[in-house]
């Protein structure tokens, strides 16, 4: 029987995690969103919103702090803090995304595995204002955290007790974020041969 403390509990953790997860993508923060929203689905159907808007308060806070990191330093800070793995290329289609759909690119970036970062890195060399990152970001990071709310709320609706369907939504979560992975890595070394062989005379 999951009680209101433990929830509450439950929830602070998952803000604490996504929110140190934003700034050091060391730590599982979808799997903490899909599983809090699992206990939260448990206990009422009305705590599925505030674990979503805690989520999204995590993820944003954390953006925000990296956002800064990006507007101070640029690449170098970031490589330096081990914030960025490896050397960013800024992208024309991505200045070209932020400029014109800004909510969109911040959305994609979250959910790419390892593609927040440099696009938040994007947005700070090319210009993109506070305002325009305030108001974008609060969007995306609420579509975010409710999107892998609904992942660990399918889990729930597959097994009856509620770790059954925390230990679902965090293999599932885990599962999908190595499978984009491999997949963005593929796409990122076919790009890099392709532009290569255009390069090459």
């Amino acid at each position: 029987m999951i009680t209101l403390g433990g929830l509450a509990a439950a929830v602070a953790i998952m803000f604490g995690i996504v929110a140190a997860g934003s700034i050091l993508p060391v730590l599982p923060t979808g799997a903490a969103v899909s599983a809090t929203a699992v206990l939260g689905a448990h206990y009422s159907p009305l705590a599925v919103p505030v674990v979503i808007a805690a989520g999204g308060l995590g993820a944003y806070l954390g953006d925000a702090v990296t956002f800064a990191i990006c507007r101070a330093g640029g690449e170098a800070l970031t490589r330096r803090l081990r914030l960025l793995r490896q050397p960013w290329k800024l992208a024309g289609t991505v200045r070209e995304r932020l400029r014109r759909r800004p909510v969109t690119a911040l959305l994609v970036s979250r959910l790419v595995p390892g593609g927040r970062i440099p696009v938040l890195l994007t947005a700070a060399i090319v210009g993109l204002s506070w305002r325009a990152f305030i108001v974008s970001n609060v969007a995306a990071c609420l579509l975010w955290s409710a999107t892998y709310s609904a992942i660990g709320l399918l889990s729930r609706n597959v097994f009856p007790q509620p770790w059954q369907g925390v230990v679902c939504a965090i293999v599932v979560v885990l599962v999908a974020g190595q499978v984009a992975g491999r997949v963005e890595k593929r796409r990122q070394a076919r790009a890099g041969r392709d532009s290569g062989a255009q390069v090459t005379p």
